[in-house]
Protein backbone atom coordinates (compact mmCIF):
# COMPACT_ATOMS: atom_id res chain seq x y z
CA UNK A 1 0.00 0.00 0.00
CA UNK A 2 2.69 2.51 0.98
CA UNK A 3 4.37 1.88 -3.07
CA UNK A 4 0.96 2.64 -4.11
CA UNK A 5 0.94 5.81 -2.04
CA UNK A 6 4.68 6.65 -3.28
CA UNK A 7 3.82 5.96 -6.79
CA UNK A 8 0.56 8.46 -7.25
CA UNK A 9 3.23 10.95 -5.11
CA UNK A 10 5.29 10.57 -8.12
CA UNK A 11 2.99 11.10 -10.89
CA UNK A 12 1.71 13.86 -9.26
CA UNK A 13 5.56 15.20 -8.72
CA UNK A 14 6.10 14.70 -12.44
CA UNK A 15 3.33 16.42 -13.64
CA UNK A 16 4.41 19.37 -11.54
CA UNK A 17 8.41 19.21 -12.59
CA UNK A 18 7.76 21.94 -15.54
CA UNK A 19 6.86 24.35 -12.32
CA UNK A 20 10.36 24.22 -11.18
CA UNK A 21 12.46 24.01 -13.93
CA UNK A 22 12.86 27.18 -15.33
CA UNK A 23 13.59 28.54 -11.99
CA UNK A 24 16.51 30.60 -10.98
CA UNK A 25 19.06 28.39 -9.86
CA UNK A 26 20.42 30.48 -7.05
CA UNK A 27 21.86 29.26 -3.78
CA UNK A 28 19.53 31.78 -1.90
CA UNK A 29 7.83 30.58 -1.12
CA UNK A 30 3.83 27.95 -0.50
CA UNK A 31 -0.90 28.07 -0.50
CA UNK A 32 -3.28 25.49 0.90
CA UNK A 33 -3.63 23.59 3.61
CA UNK A 34 -0.54 21.03 4.25
CA UNK A 35 -1.77 17.59 3.82
CA UNK A 36 1.33 16.39 3.58
CA UNK A 37 1.41 14.23 6.98
CA UNK A 38 4.18 11.33 7.80
CA UNK A 39 3.77 7.69 6.61
CA UNK A 40 5.50 6.51 8.92
CA UNK A 41 5.66 7.51 12.77
CA UNK A 42 8.69 8.76 14.69
CA UNK A 43 7.80 7.85 17.58
CA UNK A 44 7.75 4.43 16.42
CA UNK A 45 11.50 4.56 15.29
CA UNK A 46 13.91 2.29 16.95
CA UNK A 47 14.68 2.81 20.75
CA UNK A 48 18.12 3.85 22.24
CA UNK A 49 18.18 0.41 23.37
CA UNK A 50 17.60 -1.35 19.96
CA UNK A 51 20.04 0.83 18.09
CA UNK A 52 23.04 -0.32 20.58
CA UNK A 53 21.66 -3.80 19.35
CA UNK A 54 22.82 -2.92 15.75
CA UNK A 55 26.21 -3.43 14.42
CA UNK A 56 25.94 -1.31 11.86
CA UNK A 57 25.30 2.17 12.26
CA UNK A 58 22.38 3.73 10.60
CA UNK A 59 23.69 5.67 7.45
CA UNK A 60 21.91 8.93 6.11
CA UNK A 61 22.85 10.69 3.10
CA UNK A 62 21.99 14.01 2.83
CA UNK A 63 21.88 16.27 -0.48
CA UNK A 64 22.73 19.86 -0.24
CA UNK A 65 23.58 22.64 -1.96
CA UNK A 66 26.34 24.55 -0.90
CA UNK A 67 29.77 24.77 -2.80
CA UNK A 68 33.02 26.06 -2.33
CA UNK A 69 33.83 27.69 1.33
CA UNK A 70 29.96 26.81 2.05
CA UNK A 71 31.02 23.18 1.20
CA UNK A 72 33.80 22.52 3.13
CA UNK A 73 31.54 24.23 6.47
CA UNK A 74 29.43 21.65 5.83
CA UNK A 75 32.01 18.95 5.26
CA UNK A 76 33.35 20.13 8.79
CA UNK A 77 29.37 19.46 10.64
CA UNK A 78 29.18 16.10 9.29
CA UNK A 79 32.51 15.43 10.01
CA UNK A 80 32.43 16.48 13.81
CA UNK A 81 28.58 15.12 14.38
CA UNK A 82 29.95 11.80 12.94
CA UNK A 83 32.50 11.40 15.53
CA UNK A 84 30.09 11.86 18.34
CA UNK A 85 27.26 9.41 16.88
CA UNK A 86 28.34 5.58 16.46
CA UNK A 87 25.05 4.93 15.55
CA UNK A 88 24.55 7.12 13.26
CA UNK A 89 26.79 8.48 10.19
CA UNK A 90 25.62 11.09 7.82
CA UNK A 91 26.99 10.92 3.97
CA UNK A 92 26.85 14.61 2.68
CA UNK A 93 26.48 14.99 -1.07
CA UNK A 94 26.49 18.03 -2.95
CA UNK A 95 23.53 18.13 -5.99
CA UNK A 96 24.22 21.41 -7.48
CA UNK A 97 21.87 24.56 -7.27
CA UNK A 98 18.94 24.20 -5.16
CA UNK A 99 17.05 23.44 -8.80
CA UNK A 100 19.13 20.39 -9.96
CA UNK A 101 18.88 19.26 -6.46
CA UNK A 102 15.24 19.28 -6.00
CA UNK A 103 14.77 18.03 -9.65
CA UNK A 104 17.02 15.20 -8.54
CA UNK A 105 14.81 13.99 -5.80
CA UNK A 106 12.03 14.07 -7.96
CA UNK A 107 13.76 11.42 -10.30
CA UNK A 108 15.00 9.44 -7.11
CA UNK A 109 11.04 8.58 -5.63
CA UNK A 110 10.50 5.76 -7.39
CA UNK A 111 14.08 3.72 -6.53
CA UNK A 112 16.25 3.91 -3.24
CA UNK A 113 18.52 5.92 -4.89
CA UNK A 114 17.42 9.26 -3.04
CA UNK A 115 18.45 11.13 0.05
CA UNK A 116 17.16 10.96 3.65
CA UNK A 117 17.24 14.40 4.34
CA UNK A 118 17.74 17.12 1.60
CA UNK A 119 18.18 20.78 1.83
CA UNK A 120 15.50 22.98 -0.07
CA UNK A 121 15.59 26.55 -1.06
CA UNK A 122 12.50 28.70 0.64
CA UNK A 123 10.86 28.96 -2.33
CA UNK A 124 10.31 25.13 -2.62
CA UNK A 125 8.45 24.95 0.53
CA UNK A 126 5.21 24.89 -0.90
CA UNK A 127 6.33 21.82 -3.57
CA UNK A 128 8.12 20.02 -1.29
CA UNK A 129 4.96 19.74 1.20
CA UNK A 130 2.42 19.40 -1.56
CA UNK A 131 4.26 16.71 -2.91
CA UNK A 132 3.61 14.40 0.07
CA UNK A 133 6.96 13.35 0.18
CA UNK A 134 7.96 14.30 3.31
CA UNK A 135 7.45 13.63 7.23
CA UNK A 136 7.20 17.00 8.68
CA UNK A 137 9.84 17.63 11.50
CA UNK A 138 7.17 18.80 13.70
CA UNK A 139 6.53 14.86 14.14
CA UNK A 140 9.91 14.31 15.75
CA UNK A 141 9.17 17.39 17.49
CA UNK A 142 6.43 16.21 19.22
CA UNK A 143 7.35 12.82 19.65
CA UNK A 144 10.98 13.76 20.85
CA UNK A 145 9.13 16.82 23.02
CA UNK A 146 11.83 19.03 21.08
CA UNK A 147 11.37 22.84 22.72
CA UNK A 148 11.44 25.17 19.40
CA UNK A 149 11.25 28.21 21.53
CA UNK A 150 14.92 27.69 21.76
CA UNK A 151 15.24 29.25 18.23
CA UNK A 152 14.43 32.13 16.04
CA UNK A 153 10.46 32.78 15.81
CA UNK A 154 10.93 34.64 12.71
CA UNK A 155 13.01 31.97 11.43
CA UNK A 156 10.56 29.40 12.47
CA UNK A 157 7.51 30.83 11.43
CA UNK A 158 8.39 31.04 7.62
CA UNK A 159 8.36 26.87 7.81
CA UNK A 160 5.27 26.73 9.68
CA UNK A 161 2.03 25.94 7.83
CA UNK A 162 -1.25 25.84 10.52
CA UNK A 163 1.10 25.90 12.77
CA UNK A 164 3.07 22.89 12.06
CA UNK A 165 6.65 22.63 10.87
CA UNK A 166 7.52 21.08 8.17
CA UNK A 167 11.12 21.44 8.11
CA UNK A 168 13.95 22.53 9.86
CA UNK A 169 15.60 26.17 9.09
CA UNK A 170 19.72 25.45 8.12
CA UNK A 171 21.17 28.52 6.44
CA UNK A 172 19.08 31.54 7.04
CA UNK A 173 19.62 35.55 5.37
CA UNK A 174 17.91 38.59 4.75
CA UNK A 175 18.95 41.41 2.37
CA UNK A 176 20.16 44.85 4.31
CA UNK A 177 22.04 47.68 2.54
CA UNK A 178 25.15 48.14 2.00
CA UNK A 179 27.11 51.48 1.62
CA UNK A 180 30.53 53.08 1.47
CA UNK A 181 31.55 55.20 4.68
CA UNK A 182 34.37 56.92 3.03
CA UNK A 183 32.05 58.54 -0.45
CA UNK A 184 29.98 59.48 2.50
CA UNK A 185 32.02 61.55 4.05
CA UNK A 186 33.17 62.90 0.81
CA UNK A 187 29.99 63.99 -0.27
CA UNK A 188 28.97 65.99 2.79
CA UNK A 189 26.83 63.32 4.50
CA UNK A 190 26.81 61.77 7.48
CA UNK A 191 28.26 58.40 7.20
CA UNK A 192 27.08 57.29 10.77
CA UNK A 193 23.34 57.88 9.77
CA UNK A 194 22.63 55.52 7.05
CA UNK A 195 19.10 56.74 4.73
CA UNK A 196 16.19 54.26 5.94
CA UNK A 197 13.34 55.35 3.29
CA UNK A 198 13.40 55.54 -0.28
CA UNK A 199 12.83 59.39 0.17
CA UNK A 200 16.29 59.50 2.14
CA UNK A 201 17.92 56.97 -0.69
CA UNK A 202 16.92 58.72 -3.68
CA UNK A 203 18.15 62.27 -2.41
CA UNK A 204 21.73 60.26 -0.47
CA UNK A 205 21.90 58.56 -4.01
CA UNK A 206 21.99 62.21 -5.74
CA UNK A 207 23.94 63.65 -3.48
CA UNK A 208 26.82 60.73 -3.94
CA UNK A 209 26.86 60.42 -7.69
CA UNK A 210 29.37 62.56 -9.13
CA UNK A 211 33.18 61.98 -10.72
CA UNK A 212 31.94 59.35 -12.20
CA UNK A 213 30.58 57.36 -9.22
CA UNK A 214 26.73 56.09 -8.91
CA UNK A 215 25.10 56.64 -5.83
CA UNK A 216 23.52 53.27 -5.80
CA UNK A 217 23.20 50.14 -7.80
CA UNK A 218 20.38 46.90 -6.89
CA UNK A 219 20.48 43.70 -8.79
CA UNK A 220 17.27 42.72 -10.32
CA UNK A 221 16.38 40.29 -8.24
CA UNK A 222 13.03 39.05 -7.39
CA UNK A 223 13.60 38.38 -4.19
CA UNK A 224 14.99 42.12 -2.79
CA UNK A 225 10.91 42.70 -4.53
CA UNK A 226 9.30 39.95 -2.49
CA UNK A 227 11.59 42.03 0.55
CA UNK A 228 10.25 45.50 -0.55
CA UNK A 229 6.57 44.21 0.06
CA UNK A 230 7.26 42.63 3.28
CA UNK A 231 9.03 45.56 4.70
CA UNK A 232 6.06 47.50 3.66
CA UNK A 233 3.88 45.07 5.69
CA UNK A 234 1.85 44.15 2.31
CA UNK A 235 1.43 40.57 1.54
CA UNK A 236 2.84 39.45 -1.56
CA UNK A 237 -0.13 36.79 -2.68
CA UNK A 238 -3.68 36.84 -1.71
CA UNK A 239 -5.77 34.49 0.89
CA UNK A 240 -2.99 35.81 3.82
CA UNK A 241 0.05 35.28 1.26
CA UNK A 242 -1.15 32.08 0.37
CA UNK A 243 -1.03 31.16 4.01
CA UNK A 244 -4.75 31.00 5.09
CA UNK A 245 -6.02 29.45 1.74
CA UNK A 246 -3.80 28.77 -1.33
CA UNK A 247 -2.98 31.56 -3.27
CA UNK A 248 -4.75 32.14 -6.29
CA UNK A 249 -3.88 35.41 -7.17
CA UNK A 250 -0.23 37.36 -7.46
CA UNK A 251 -0.38 41.16 -5.75
CA UNK A 252 2.73 42.59 -7.03
CA UNK A 253 1.30 44.83 -9.33
CA UNK A 254 -0.64 46.66 -6.36
CA UNK A 255 0.10 50.16 -4.62
CA UNK A 256 3.52 48.81 -2.54
CA UNK A 257 4.83 46.89 -5.89
CA UNK A 258 3.95 50.22 -8.12
CA UNK A 259 5.15 52.88 -5.22
CA UNK A 260 9.15 50.86 -4.93
CA UNK A 261 9.49 49.85 -8.62
CA UNK A 262 8.75 53.66 -9.67
CA UNK A 263 11.15 54.52 -7.23
CA UNK A 264 13.86 52.61 -8.20
CA UNK A 265 13.43 53.51 -11.80
CA UNK A 266 13.17 57.30 -11.13
CA UNK A 267 16.84 56.71 -9.73
CA UNK A 268 18.26 54.75 -12.89
CA UNK A 269 16.56 57.79 -14.78
CA UNK A 270 18.04 60.97 -13.51
CA UNK A 271 21.17 58.45 -13.37
CA UNK A 272 21.74 58.34 -9.48
CA UNK A 273 21.73 54.52 -9.50
CA UNK A 274 23.09 51.97 -12.26
CA UNK A 275 21.38 48.97 -13.23
CA UNK A 276 24.19 46.57 -13.34
CA UNK A 277 21.34 43.45 -14.53
CA UNK A 278 20.48 40.68 -12.50
CA UNK A 279 23.58 39.55 -11.07
CA UNK A 280 23.89 40.45 -7.17
CA UNK A 281 27.78 39.40 -8.35
CA UNK A 282 28.36 42.44 -10.33
CA UNK A 283 26.63 44.71 -8.23
CA UNK A 284 29.15 43.41 -5.59
CA UNK A 285 32.10 43.90 -7.74
CA UNK A 286 31.16 47.09 -8.36
CA UNK A 287 30.75 48.06 -4.75
CA UNK A 288 33.84 46.90 -3.72
CA UNK A 289 35.75 48.94 -6.70
CA UNK A 290 34.32 52.29 -5.03
CA UNK A 291 32.01 52.78 -8.46
CA UNK A 292 28.62 53.02 -6.54
CA UNK A 293 28.11 54.24 -3.06
CA UNK A 294 25.04 52.17 -2.07
CA UNK A 295 24.05 48.29 -2.73
CA UNK A 296 21.79 45.71 -1.30
CA UNK A 297 23.24 42.58 -0.53
CA UNK A 298 22.24 39.11 1.80
CA UNK A 299 23.51 39.66 5.08
CA UNK A 300 25.57 36.38 4.39
CA UNK A 301 27.92 38.55 2.14
CA UNK A 302 28.55 40.65 5.24
CA UNK A 303 31.87 38.90 5.50
CA UNK A 304 33.16 39.06 2.14
CA UNK A 305 32.04 42.38 1.61
CA UNK A 306 34.16 43.31 4.51
CA UNK A 307 36.83 41.40 3.69
CA UNK A 308 37.33 42.62 -0.04
CA UNK A 309 36.74 46.59 1.25
CA UNK A 310 39.64 45.79 3.59
CA UNK A 311 42.11 48.55 3.26
CA UNK A 312 39.72 50.17 0.43
CA UNK A 313 36.85 51.69 2.19
CA UNK A 314 35.10 51.36 5.22
CA UNK A 315 31.86 49.26 4.94
CA UNK A 316 28.42 50.47 6.64
CA UNK A 317 25.27 48.34 6.77
CA UNK A 318 21.93 50.17 7.14
CA UNK A 319 18.09 48.27 7.55
CA UNK A 320 16.59 47.52 4.33
CA UNK A 321 14.76 51.04 3.37
CA UNK A 322 10.89 51.41 2.72
CA UNK A 323 9.08 53.92 2.05
CA UNK A 324 8.20 56.94 4.71
CA UNK A 325 4.85 56.08 5.13
CA UNK A 326 4.89 52.34 5.36
CA UNK A 327 3.38 50.77 7.75
CA UNK A 328 4.44 47.67 9.91
CA UNK A 329 6.48 45.33 8.67
CA UNK A 330 10.13 43.55 8.26
CA UNK A 331 11.93 41.09 6.63
CA UNK A 332 11.62 37.63 5.19
CA UNK A 333 14.21 35.02 5.46
CA UNK A 334 15.79 33.61 2.46
CA UNK A 335 17.97 30.66 2.36
CA UNK A 336 16.75 27.12 2.80
CA UNK A 337 16.08 24.23 5.02
CA UNK A 338 15.96 20.80 5.87
CA UNK A 339 13.74 18.10 4.88
CA UNK A 340 13.24 14.33 5.61
CA UNK A 341 11.87 12.11 3.09
CA UNK A 342 8.95 9.47 4.12
CA UNK A 343 10.35 6.91 1.56
CA UNK A 344 13.42 6.01 3.96
CA UNK A 345 13.03 3.64 7.30
CA UNK A 346 12.06 4.93 10.11
CA UNK A 347 15.42 4.34 11.44
CA UNK A 348 17.02 6.33 9.04
CA UNK A 349 14.16 8.56 9.07
CA UNK A 350 15.09 8.98 12.46
CA UNK A 351 19.05 9.23 12.58
CA UNK A 352 18.21 12.16 10.12
CA UNK A 353 16.57 13.86 13.13
CA UNK A 354 19.66 13.26 15.36
CA UNK A 355 21.30 14.96 13.15
CA UNK A 356 19.28 18.24 12.70
CA UNK A 357 19.20 18.57 16.56
CA UNK A 358 22.94 18.36 16.28
CA UNK A 359 22.98 21.13 13.82
CA UNK A 360 20.38 23.16 16.20
CA UNK A 361 22.79 23.23 19.12
CA UNK A 362 24.16 26.64 20.28
CA UNK A 363 27.60 25.10 19.72
CA UNK A 364 27.30 24.58 16.35
CA UNK A 365 24.93 27.15 15.40
CA UNK A 366 27.55 29.38 16.49
CA UNK A 367 30.10 27.55 14.59
CA UNK A 368 28.23 27.77 11.22
CA UNK A 369 27.15 31.13 11.78
CA UNK A 370 30.66 32.57 12.14
CA UNK A 371 32.20 30.63 9.11
CA UNK A 372 29.43 31.03 6.59
CA UNK A 373 27.34 34.37 7.74
CA UNK A 374 23.95 33.06 8.25
CA UNK A 375 22.24 33.82 11.06
CA UNK A 376 21.76 31.61 14.37
CA UNK A 377 18.83 29.73 14.51
CA UNK A 378 19.34 28.76 17.99
CA UNK A 379 18.53 32.34 20.52
CA UNK A 380 21.72 30.52 22.81
CA UNK A 381 24.20 30.99 20.06
CA UNK A 382 24.41 34.83 20.65
CA UNK A 383 26.03 33.88 24.20
CA UNK A 384 28.40 31.93 22.74
CA UNK A 385 32.27 33.67 23.43
CA UNK A 386 32.57 32.73 19.47
CA UNK A 387 29.84 34.70 18.28
CA UNK A 388 30.61 37.72 20.50
CA UNK A 389 34.38 38.11 19.21
CA UNK A 390 33.00 37.71 15.87
CA UNK A 391 30.59 40.57 16.58
CA UNK A 392 33.32 42.63 17.73
CA UNK A 393 35.56 41.71 14.61
CA UNK A 394 32.41 42.61 12.45
CA UNK A 395 30.14 44.98 14.15
CA UNK A 396 28.09 45.92 10.53
CA UNK A 397 26.17 42.36 11.04
CA UNK A 398 24.30 43.87 14.44
CA UNK A 399 22.18 45.70 11.74
CA UNK A 400 21.39 41.98 10.65
CA UNK A 401 20.37 41.12 13.90
CA UNK A 402 18.70 43.86 14.88
CA UNK A 403 16.47 43.83 11.32
CA UNK A 404 15.70 40.43 12.06
CA UNK A 405 14.80 40.69 15.47
CA UNK A 406 12.61 44.13 15.05
CA UNK A 407 10.73 42.03 12.29
CA UNK A 408 6.63 42.23 13.51
CA UNK A 409 5.46 39.57 12.66
CA UNK A 410 2.46 39.28 10.19
CA UNK A 411 1.61 37.37 6.99
CA UNK A 412 3.58 40.15 5.12
CA UNK A 413 6.62 39.18 7.06
CA UNK A 414 6.39 35.06 7.63
CA UNK A 415 6.39 35.28 3.97
CA UNK A 416 4.26 34.71 0.57
CA UNK A 417 3.92 30.92 -0.29
CA UNK A 418 3.45 29.53 -3.64
CA UNK A 419 4.38 26.52 -5.51
CA UNK A 420 5.33 28.27 -8.76
CA UNK A 421 7.48 30.58 -6.76
CA UNK A 422 11.01 30.23 -8.46
CA UNK A 423 9.20 30.74 -11.68
CA UNK A 424 6.99 33.57 -10.58
CA UNK A 425 10.38 35.25 -9.33
CA UNK A 426 11.97 35.35 -12.77
CA UNK A 427 8.47 36.98 -13.81
CA UNK A 428 9.08 39.80 -11.65
CA UNK A 429 12.60 39.97 -12.39
CA UNK A 430 11.54 40.47 -16.25
CA UNK A 431 8.98 43.26 -15.10
CA UNK A 432 11.16 45.37 -13.16
CA UNK A 433 14.00 45.02 -16.42
CA UNK A 434 10.94 46.52 -18.12
CA UNK A 435 10.51 48.90 -16.24
CA UNK A 436 14.02 50.34 -15.59
CA UNK A 437 15.39 50.22 -19.19
CA UNK A 438 11.98 52.38 -20.46
CA UNK A 439 10.06 49.27 -22.37
CA UNK A 440 6.92 49.27 -20.21
CA UNK A 441 5.94 51.88 -17.34
CA UNK A 442 6.06 50.13 -13.71
CA UNK A 443 2.12 49.49 -13.59
CA UNK A 444 2.11 48.37 -17.01
CA UNK A 445 5.11 45.99 -16.33
CA UNK A 446 4.08 44.66 -12.82
CA UNK A 447 -0.07 44.00 -14.32
CA UNK A 448 1.66 42.25 -16.60
CA UNK A 449 3.79 39.99 -14.26
CA UNK A 450 0.43 39.44 -12.14
CA UNK A 451 -1.33 38.27 -14.77
CA UNK A 452 1.06 35.90 -15.87
CA UNK A 453 1.81 34.69 -12.10
CA UNK A 454 -1.51 34.30 -11.48
CA UNK A 455 -2.24 32.21 -14.47
CA UNK A 456 0.91 29.92 -13.64
CA UNK A 457 -0.70 29.56 -10.05
CA UNK A 458 -4.28 28.18 -11.46
CA UNK A 459 -2.57 25.85 -13.50
CA UNK A 460 -0.74 24.75 -10.59
CA UNK A 461 -3.30 24.25 -8.45
CA UNK A 462 -4.95 22.19 -10.89
CA UNK A 463 -2.65 20.17 -10.91
CA UNK A 464 -1.95 19.64 -7.11
CA UNK A 465 -5.56 19.02 -6.80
Amino acid sequence: MKHLKMRSSVIAMTALVMMLTTACGTAEKPGSSPTGDAKTSPAASPTAADAKKSTTPVKVVWWHSMSGELGKAVDKLVADFNASHKDVQVEAVFQGTYDESINKMKASMDTKSGPSLIQVYEIGSRFMIDSKAITPVQSFVDADKFDLSQLEDNILNYYKFDNKLYSMPFNTSNPILYYNKDLFKAAGLDPEKPPTTYEDVAKAAQTLSKDGKSGASFAIYGWFMEQFFANQGVEYLNNGNGRTAGATESQVNNEAGVKTLTWWKQMVDNKSAANLGRKTDDTKKAFLAGQVAMTLDSTASLRGIVAGADGKFQVGTASLPKPADAKDGGVVVGGASLYILNNKSEAEQKGAWEFIKFLTTPQTQAWWHVNTGYFPITKKAYDEQLVKDNLTKYPQFQTAIDQLHNTKANKATQGAVMGVFPEARQIVEGAIEEALTGKKAPKDALDGAAKSITEKIATYNKTVK
